[in-house]
């Protein structure tokens, strides 16, 4: 678990390593990349804004339901958590595709589909970092960091305030040889360094209400609607399904409720799943609406500095893959980071972005391009994709998906050249 350290305290271990590294960011990369660190014997420096840990792996926040795809298999094989992440998880099988009046017209075998690659899972936010954590996760909370001095050569100089929800601030001032970047989508700390800036971000202009219903039978199945000015999936986890109902910017301002109903009168056909999924929204008490923007940072690494996660490329939802993704660039830092001195550090992140930045792009794209396909279609056109679905397989939407996982990240392409075995 997760547990509250003072900076001080932190940082005092931190500098008897050889590389001493800050994680900015307790959330999925930040955790995974810390506790692929410690076990390599680092002692890495975890800060997080958040007030304390409750509020990390609370469920109610934008992105709580999440389906895991196969590429995040040996990040947790590395960290010995594959069989808790499967106590909290569920296996996804079945992909079940509506028309815009609510019928199911295809239903795929997803989780045949991925099997010779992994397994495909859905699993809560909060609950995957109680995963991740399981291990102790030492971490400061309530704090962040307000300025860092790059340098071409030599520690970067920081300063991380503590105590930021608190009328008192405490400031520290500290070196660290590598500051990682992992503060989100939204990330303050990647406007500190230079580079940070993004190209192409896309913003679909749309948005969606999340919620939460109670598991039914169908516990192995993904549901999606595709409507004509709507979009409804339904996702499992354990104990639960996860709700989103999308709908453009513009119709935020009616609400969760009359949105649902709208919605509900557009459908001729209303399956269990999907009547449970717009109740659910309806009564979630003051559900969160979640803005579908993305971000891809121009740059991923300076001399003290790299990005991680979403700070480097925010994902939309849309493929379900960017919190897999986190957890693969993790692995991949992680061991461009094994066994490397401060001298070696430069070369080291020059590897990490080459062969990271060009997978996490891909998978991005993949992801814009479905978001062309889910929001962008005029009316006339709604129904010719359902048709087009009738005859288009879930394997062909997720072709480019795929080939990434038929060809895996593979570690060796940044690890220490003086670890090889020749």
């Amino acid at each position: 678990m997760i547990t509250w350290i003072p900076f001080d305290e932190q940082y005092a271990a931190a500098e008897a390593d050889e590389l001493r590294v800050l994680i900015v960011g307790a959330g999925i990369a930040g955790i995974t990349l810390a506790q692929l660190l410690r076990k390599q014997g680092r002692h890495p420096v975890l800060i997080e804004r958040a007030r304390d840990q409750e509020a990390m792996t609370d469920d109610d926040h934008a992105g709580y339901m999440l389906a895991l795809m196969p590429m995040v298999d040996p990040v947790l094989d590395d960290l010995d958590v594959r069989e808790d992440y499967r106590a909290r998880s569920v296996a996804i099988d079945s992909f079940a595709f509506h028309a815009h009046t609510g019928k199911v017209i295809r239903r795929d075998r997803l989780g045949s589909l991925l099997a010779r690659y992994g397994e495909y899972r859905g699993i809560a936010r909060g609950e995957l970092i109680t995963v991740l954590s399981g291990p102790p996760c030492p971490a400061t909370f309530d704090s962040a960091l307000v300025s860092i001095a790059d340098a071409e050569s030599g520690p970067a100089q920081v300063q991380v305030t503590t105590g930021v929800h608190r009328e008192e601030e405490n400031l520290h001032e500290a070196e660290f040889d590598l500051v990682i970047i992992a503060d989100g989508l939204g990330s303050h700390t990647r406007t500190l360094v230079p580079g940070g800036e993004s190209e192409g971000s896309v913003d679909t202009a749309w948005g969606g209400w999340v919620a939460w219903a109670s598991a039914d039978a169908d516990n192995n199945q993904v549901d999606e609607l595709w409507g004509e000015g709507f979009f409804l999936g339904a996702y499992p986890v354990k104990d639960r399904i996860g709700i989103f109902l999308g709908c453009p910017d513009s119709r935020e301002p009616l609400g969760a409720r009359r949105f649902a109903a709208e919605v509900r009168s557009k459908l001729t056909t209303l399956t269990p799943r999907i009547e449970t999924a717009l109740t659910a929204v309806a009564e979630a008490d003051g559900p969160y609406f979640w803005a579908l923007r993305d971000f891809r940072s121009s740059q991923w690494a300076t001399a003290n500095t790299v990005l991680l996660g979403d700070a480097a490329a925010g994902f939309l939802p849309t493929a379900g893959i960017g919190a897999g993704m986190s957890m693969e660039s993790a692995g991949m830092l992680a061991a461009a980071l094994d066994s490397i001195s401060p001298a070696q550090l430069p070369a080291a992140l020059r590897r990490y972005e080459s062969a990271q930045r060009p997978r996490v792009e891909r998978a991005q794209t993949a992801s814009r391009q479905l978001a062309r396909l889910m929001f962008y279609l005029p009316g006339a056109l709604v129904g010719l994709r359902g048709f087009l679905f009738l005859l288009v397989s879930i394997k062909t939407a997720l072709a480019p998906i795929i080939d990434l996982l038929k060809r895996p990240a593979n570690p060796q392409d940044v690890e220490n050249p003086s670890l090889r075995m020749w």
